[in-house]
């Protein structure tokens, strides 16, 4: 294995690596099937639905009608009223509540805008619900039927109280102060009569249909997930199918989308949970319908209330990671484990180092397109060691290669490569040069280039930020778009992107030229393709990822090929000849033990040559006869 074959097959590593981590996450044949079906089946759905609705309005109505008729009813007081609503806010984010189920009905995020320009609303009543249920001796409770009256009501403090005969139930809302955390109770007053003394935990049905807020959907749809967290780990759902699971022990539920979520906290965790994520076409201005059917805990004597907290809010690490501390079970939430930083070693780089190094660079208060320029430049000159050391090994396998050449000439045939493999080999040791050792640099360089892949995407710090022709660095840059739709390209070219794939050429036939020449012409050729159709595929797998993305791609690659032209001119080649003769002379005097790839090209040499005998043998045998 020479080192032209080992670099080749190091960037190849990488961008399978990249390419397969794209592919699975764009959507099956299996998938792309069930969205057509379901597409086919729009109008029946909905027409399903608008009967499933009707249905259970008239339900609905025959319940609030039992309860207005009644009484006697425990709940004849609380079946009677008109909605309001009421607010809570704060620096961050402005919560409005309704009277009726006691509930949040809208949250809109002050510090961010939607794609109009407007105040951001992660959701509002049309969107989202939630219901609690409680099973009495006689009469169950249904809390998004049934009215509440604000009995405290203050700058952030809001406390509903439902009667429920001669007690009542309490819905308590604080509000944080400059926190996107929401503090919520569920306690009952006198209901011991009401409840069975052994009823340990309600019902809670949350659901929300997702927005969508960015604007590629493609994109956006990629990281919205449903996602909770147990004591073990954080989880999500499918991104792109349709998924359910039934869960025990679950900590914090989340309804995340690209750079915000809603997130439904339990202090004494959810008992037991029922999770639904489905995909909603496209067009229709939102991306997922996210479900939670819960059980948890509640005290029917009222010694001791439910308490659970709500985030509505963005997905920054640092911001998730200090509302995380504001637990009011005083414990760790962990709430930053819901944006996805990668496989464990990417992970890792990113949370240990990308994050504080771009949260630096950009407190200067800088343009964002400058500080993935810093960014990139940092991380290059962090993984330079090991790029020198490739570069190295690349000219070392130059200065050898009128011995390689000498060595392919003796073996010209394909039945002699094991023999030409083995002598190249002892060729290596003999000069002290490594063939590994320029495959081994680019695979430790991996770990840092894949971080940002995952770091990036999920920035919200580059939402809506400009930089030359993209007006928002977290979604594709269209400056070349058209009205209709080609297969795999959409309605535009991404031009960050295109200019990654034209430098990534450039890297490619540059790295060629200057590897050594040898080994099998045919595969050299088939070797070569490949890395040249590597930037080809990257124009149509990268085409709806962030122009951010793109743009640290295209000045990364650009990078590489400056520091390999600098390396060029300053590295003296000639020293390096001398210094691998002097390596050889004393290899010569000072032989090595053989290396275990050595000594198995040894074995599988002597392995060959007794088959060929043998074979020789038996021939000669059959010939006699």
């Amino acid at each position: 294995m020479n080192n032209n074959k080992s670099t080749i097959i190091g960037w190849i590593l990488i961008a399978a690596v990249m390419v397969g981590f794209i592919w699975i996450n764009k959507p099956t044949e299996e998938q792309l099937a069930e969205q057509a079906r379901l597409r086919a089946a729009q109008d029946s759905i909905a027409l399903v639905q608008a009967q499933q609705e009707l249905d259970q309005s008239m339900a609905e109505a025959r319940y609030n009608q039992t309860l207005l008729q009644d009484t006697t009813s425990a709940l004849y007081q609380a079946a009677q009223g008109e909605e309001q609503t009421f607010t809570l806010e704060n620096e961050v984010v402005r919560l409005t509540f309704s009277n009726r189920g006691a509930r949040v009905t809208s949250a809109i995020l002050k510090e961010y805008t939607n794609q109009e320009g407007l105040p951001l609303e992660l959701f509002n009543q049309d969107d989202e619900s939630i219901n609690f249920m409680l099973d009495g001796k006689n009469e169950n409770i249904v809390t998004e039927k049934l009215y509440f009256e604000p009995v405290e009501v203050t700058e952030n403090t809001l406390v509903f109280r439902m009667p429920v005969g001669t007690g009542h139930l309490d819905f308590s809302y604080r509000l944080l102060p400059e926190s996107y955390m929401l503090n919520f109770t569920v306690q009952a007053h006198g209901l011991q009569n009401f409840f069975p003394s052994s009823m340990k935990t309600m019902n809670v049905d949350w659901a929300q249909r997702v927005r969508q807020q960015e604007k590629g959907y493609t994109f956006e749809q990629r990281y919205t997930t449903l996602t909770y967290h147990t004591e073990k780990d954080t989880e999500h759902l499918s991104e792109m199918k349709e998924q359910s699971k039934e869960l025990a022990g679950v900590e914090w539920i989340a309804f995340k989308d690209q750079f915000f979520s809603s997130i439904f906290i339990a202090d004494q965790q959810f008992k037991s949970a029922n999770i639904k994520s489905s995909p909603i076409n496209e067009g229709s201005g939102y991306l997922k319908n996210m479900e939670a059917e819960t059980t948890v805990f509640f005290d029917p004597s009222g010694e001791k209330a439910s308490q659970f907290q709500f985030y509505f809010g963005p997905n920054q690490y640092q911001t998730l990671k200090e509302s995380s501390k504001l637990s009011t079970s005083g414990k760790n939430l962990h709430l930053d484990k819901l944006i996805y930083f990668g496989w464990p070693i990417v992970r890792w780089v990113n949370r240990f180092f990308v994050v504080y190094l771009f949260d630096w660079l950009n407190s200067w208060g800088i343009n964002m397109g400058i500080v993935l320029l810093l960014l990139t430049l940092i991380v290059k000159a962090i993984v330079f060691p090991f790029t020198y050391k490739q570069y190295i090994s690349t000219a070392k396998m130059r200065a050898l290669k009128p011995y390689i050449d000498k060595i392919n000439a003796k073996y010209p045939n394909p039945e002699d490569a094991l023999q030409k493999q083995q002598e190249t080999m002892q060729l290596y040791s003999k000069y002290g040069v490594s063939p590994m050792s320029g495959c081994l640099p680019t695979l430790i360089q991996m770990p840092v280039w894949m971080a940002l892949f995952f770091f990036i995407p999920n920035a919200i710090e580059l939402r809506g930020q400009k930089f030359l022709w993209a007006n928002d660095l977290s979604a594709y840059d269209d400056l070349l778009h058209w009205n209709f739709n080609l297969p795999l390209l959409g309605d535009h070219i991404s031009l960050f992107c295109l200019l990654f794939s034209i430098v990534n050429i450039v890297n490619t036939l540059y790295t060629m030229k200057q590897q050594p020449a040898g080994g099998d012409p045919q595969q050299q050729k088939m070797m070569k393709w490949m890395m040249l159709m590597m930037p080809i595929i990257f124009i149509f797998a990268l085409n709806n990822y962030s122009a951010g993305l793109n743009y640290y791609y295209f000045i990364s690659t650009l990078t590489t090929i400056i520091i390999m032209l600098v390396l060029r001119k300053t590295v003296d080649e000639n020293k390096l000849l001398v210094q691998l003769e002097a390596n050889y002379a004393k290899n010569q005097q000072q032989p090595k033990k053989k290396s275990g790839m050595m000594a198995r090209l040894e074995a599988m040499q002597k392995e060959l040559e007794e088959q060929q005998k043998l074979q020789q043998q038996q021939q000669q045998r059959y010939q006699k006869k």
